[in-house]
């Protein structure tokens, strides 16, 4: 078959237009089944985009335990008790629970908690604090954008020493103004910045951290009248151990050394991000299945309507294909004629649905205004590949009709009537 051929593409374009309302039809079938793929293959990934953001600027294993009251009554102690985890949890977990690599004790004023008030100079600001040991970079990664972040010295020295966010800059110093070696004073104690930084978060956690200011947990405790406590813990498991295995080691531990029941599960709250980031990975293959399987039943749908309006077309020209037969037309050329037809049916509609439905992506990204739902997009490799298995499927579906052809006889063609 000779693709530069020009009276076969005359002949192409005149069959297929001679019954334009038909062709229309069918091409439009075929249009809206990739239209329809594309369109549902951005919607999941705009919403996987929104859901996995929720986990940017965290470890996808890590693992947040914090006290609650107790329910059930254990050697002496009444339901209902408060209790605090302490500096002593700290050590009595990095001995016993080696499996936990990073051990991130935090307190916190701020958020759920309330802000604390933050002066300098005759600015006074309500922001996040939060005392930390460096190993929480480990589990809530973020960028420094200027000086440093804490450091182990810190913490065993107390130093009143504190890394912030940009909306504390943006609040408390005109611009321009030097921050690094500054002091502000919270709660009526003074620290000294030593470093800026920029989180990798996004949404409310975001938020939250450009207005939070980070200071070491001893002196958190020391400044703020905390004693030994701890607010709550952030952990993450060595290599190859499920963050369940310390999850369990570490809330066993725990409910020991404050006499809590074994079987109290309410005295103790935690976050699994490793299980949750597992339940929406799983979510996702279900949604991504669902789509390519709608998706696949509709181009099936249209393919079938390619194969349809082939047969349509064969049988109009019976006596054509006769004629063209009987005076030496061999049957590579009848096949590929009709497989050429159904070639450029499927390939443009399909193109024209692969736009549509891409503009459609675009257009729908920025109207929909949701932490859930964000940047949709189709990768070009799978329209690409979708669009070769639809041309190839309605090269296919073309045979069908294009053999029926071969199997009329031309002088039974030539006796038949249009």
């Amino acid at each position: 078959m000779n693709i530069f051929d020009t009276d076969r593409w005359r002949e192409v374009f005149a069959t297929l237009g001679a019954n334009k309302v038909r062709t229309a039809l069918t091409a439009f079938g075929v249009m809206w089944g990739i239209f329809m793929l594309v369109v549902m293959l951005g919607a999941g990934s705009g919403l996987k985009n929104g859901v996995t953001g929720e986990f940017q600027g965290f470890a996808s294993n890590s693992l947040y335990i914090w006290t609650q009251r107790t329910t059930m009554p254990y050697k002496g102690l009444p339901a209902g008790r408060n209790f605090w985890m302490t500096n002593e949890d700290t050590k009595a977990i990095r001995e016993r629970v080696p499996e936990a690599r990073v051990i991130a004790p935090r307190n916190e004023v701020g958020g759920w908690r309330g802000a604390a008030n933050v002066v300098r100079g005759m600015r006074t600001a309500a922001f996040g604090i939060k005392g930390d040991y460096p190993d929480i970079r480990e589990i809530q990664p973020f960028d420094m954008e200027l000086g440093r972040h804490l450091n182990i010295v810190d913490v065993e020295q107390k130093r009143k020493v504190a890394v912030i966010g940009a909306k504390v800059i943006n609040d408390l110093y005109v611009e321009g103004e030097e921050v690094i070696g500054s002091n502000i004073r919270i709660n009526g104690v003074y620290f000294t910045v030593v470093g800026t930084f920029t989180t990798k978060k996004c949404g409310r956690e975001a938020e939250d951290d450009a207005q939070s200011i980070f200071v070491p947990l001893t002196a958190f405790q020391q400044a703020f009248n905390y004693g030994n406590w701890v607010s709550y813990y952030g952990f993450a498991p060595a290599e190859g151990v499920s963050t369940a295995v310390i999850e369990e080691k570490i809330i066993k531990l725990l409910k020991e050394r404050h006499r809590v029941h074994p079987n109290d599960e309410f005295a103790f709250g935690s976050n699994n991000n490793e299980e949750e980031f597992a339940e929406y990975a799983s979510v996702f293959t279900g949604i991504d299945f669902l789509i390519w399987f709608v998706g696949t039943l509709t181009l099936v749908a249209g393919v079938i309507g390619i194969s349809n309006i082939m047969l349509v077309i064969v049988k109009e020209r019976t006596k054509e294909i006769g004629i063209r037969r009987a005076i030496g037309a061999t049957p590579w050329s009848i096949v590929s004629q009709i497989v050429l037809e159904a070639l450029v049916l499927t390939s443009l509609a399909g193109y024209i649905g692969i736009v549509l439905g891409v503009w459609a992506v675009e257009l729908a990204g920025p109207l929909i205004e949701d932490e859930s739902f964000k940047n949709p997009e189709v990768n070009f490799g799978t329209i690409v590949t979708a669009l070769g298995i639809l041309m190839v499927s309605g090269c296919m579906a073309a045979l069908i009709p294009a053999y029926r052809a071969l199997e009329v006889k031309p002088v039974e063609a030539l006796r038949t009537e249009n």
